[in-house]
């Protein structure tokens, strides 16, 4: 494998082990961000940290962003000023709009933009199993395709930009409305007197069952919830999903995810997973 120089903007819980996955392939790293002692682990697993977004990015062959949001990915990139004919890798879940505004920076600069949000949480990412959704011109895959080896474990190139971004938002509607359907059974379980494990153990095996319910439903239960994506994170994700729909399909359980997501964030949840929007669902005082 040729060797590619590889600035990650944004080492927070995805884009540090993405990072770590992009030295362990073979590739040179700079890693920065805002924060730098969360970048400051990667430096043991080979990469330099950068002082700033431009200092990561200039000489690098790819610049990939993992950051919390559009506005923020549109600033740290601006903020970058990589040369033409960078490889932009953008992999933050930013929606649509977002994505056709960086594009649009992107082409004005003379950048080569690829929008690729990706499925998959902290493990996956640390695995190097993420499913990586890429939409972008034909012509960026061969240079696109190191990247993606190192970070996931299966690519899906869904067609021209902005398309992989669309597909993560359907995606995370079916997360969110499972997550917060595990909520509303495990609750409904304790209201009604039944131990919430006896669910689980009921769909074990069977047309119902899914890994998910089990991960979620487990932290739920014990009412502990190691962080895999934060719960606000989760409710970011909600609203673009949302304001993506328009008022033209009714995406109830994303609603009702989302408002229990605000209710846990608003008791203090909102730096744990996503799983605590049963708090939500029960009340401050459910448990």
């Amino acid at each position: 494998m040729p060797e590619t120089t590889v600035a990650v903007l944004g080492t927070g819980i995805m884009g540090l082990p993405m990072a770590a996955n992009l030295a362990a392939a073979g590739h040179t790293v700079r890693a920065w961000n805002r924060t730098r002692d969360k970048a400051e682990p990667l430096r043991d697993q080979g990469c330099t940290i950068a002082d700033s977004p431009a200092e990561a990015v200039d000489g690098a062959d790819v610049a990939v962003t993992m950051l919390s949001d559009g506005a923020t990915v549109d600033e740290v990139m601006r903020a970058a000023s990589a040369p033409a004919g960078t490889l932009w890798v953008q992999t933050s879940t930013v929606g649509p709009e977002w994505t056709t505004r960086l594009a649009e920076f992107a082409a004005g600069a003379g950048l080569d933009f690829v929008d690729a949000p990706v499925l998959g949480t902290r493990k996956p990412a640390r695995d190097g199993t993420l499913v990586v959704l890429a939409s972008g011109a034909e012509d960026l895959r061969e240079r696109c395709a190191p990247v993606f080896e190192a970070i996931g474990g299966r690519t899906m190139w869904v067609g021209e930009t902005g398309a992989a971004s669309r597909l993560k938002l359907v995606a995370n509607a079916w997360v969110l409305a499972l997550t917060n359907g595990t909520a509303e059974s495990i609750g409904l379980a304790r209201a009604l007197g039944v131990d919430p494990k006896l669910f689980l153990e009921a769909i074990t095996g069977g047309a119902l069952d899914v890994p998910y319910a089990h991960l979620k439903g487990g932290a739920m239960i014990d009412g502990e919830y190691p962080l895999a994506f934060a719960s606000r994170h989760a409710a970011k994700d909600a609203r673009l999903v949302l304001d993506a729909a328009g008022d033209g399909i009714d995406l109830a359980g994303t609603r009702a995810a989302l408002a229990h997501l605000d209710a846990a964030i608003a008791d203090g949840h909102g730096d744990e997973d996503m799983a605590a929007l049963i708090h939500g669902v029960e009340g401050p005082s459910g448990r």
